[in-house]
């Protein structure tokens, strides 16, 4: 006897839950991202990996937009988790100014280790089809932190530890963001891409010398001559 199968969520004769099949989905565009970047994220492509039949993908994603838009949201959660792991290998208890600048350091590493180990997932966490929200939902305090929420955090902590003046704290996480951002870019997919290792480790200090230096307080005290 033949089993027939249906346009729905259906893998030979066994029904998939409709999360399981939103979340293989999710799980298949990463895959295609990290090696392809967002452009190689496709719903034919995703589903052929998962095992449904295409249309099955539109009962959770309206377009191939959506499913990139969740992929992206996906590539951010890895960046993030690779931030809070670096930020939580630095020792010191919150609020003292040489913890708190290891910290801020941590976080530009992981960020820029990330760009260059996974670079299809830092081009898709960034090639949004929609706008998109980098924060966490609800107050950006809870235990999903995105990338902008962790350096936010970071940048508090150099508040408390009495290294970034109160009155600078505001919005400055997006020029500290952009500085970084930028590097990864240019040594990334962009001109500076191949210039040796030992030109991008020169780089990447010289671009934390300068965030330093940018977040020196009032009193003219730097943020760190490591």
């Amino acid at each position: 006897m033949t089993t027939s199968r249906s346009a729905g969520e259906i893998t030979g004769a066994r029904r998939r839950p409709r999360g399981a099949v939103r979340d293989g989905l999710i799980t298949a565009g990463l895959e295609l991202a990290r090696t392809g970047g967002p452009n190689a994220v496709v719903l034919r492509e995703a589903t052929r990996m998962v095992g449904v039949v295409p249309n099955a993908a539109y009962r959770h994603f309206a377009d191939r937009d959506e499913l990139l838009a969740a992929v992206c949201a996906a590539a951010l959660r890895e960046l993030a988790h690779r931030m809070a792991a670096g930020v939580a290998r630095v020792r010191g208890r919150h609020g003292d100014p040489a913890a708190a600048r290891r910290r801020l350091r941590a976080i530009g590493t992981a960020y820029l280790e990330f760009a260059r180990e996974e670079p299809g997932l830092f081009a898709t966490a960034f090639a949004l089809p929609q706008r998109h929200a980098y924060d966490a939902p609800g107050d950006g305090t809870g235990p999903d932190l995105m990338p902008l929420d962790q350096l936010r955090a970071v940048l508090d902590e150099l508040v408390d530890a009495g290294v970034l003046h109160p009155r600078r704290r505001p919005g400055i996480e997006y020029p500290v963001w952009s500085t970084v951002h930028g590097l990864a870019v240019l040594t990334g997919q962009g001109p500076l891409r191949d210039v040796p290792g030992a030109t991008r480790h020169h780089l990447e200090k010289l671009t934390r010398a300068f965030i330093e230096g940018g977040l020196a307080c009032a009193g003219g005290q730097a943020l760190g001559r490591a």
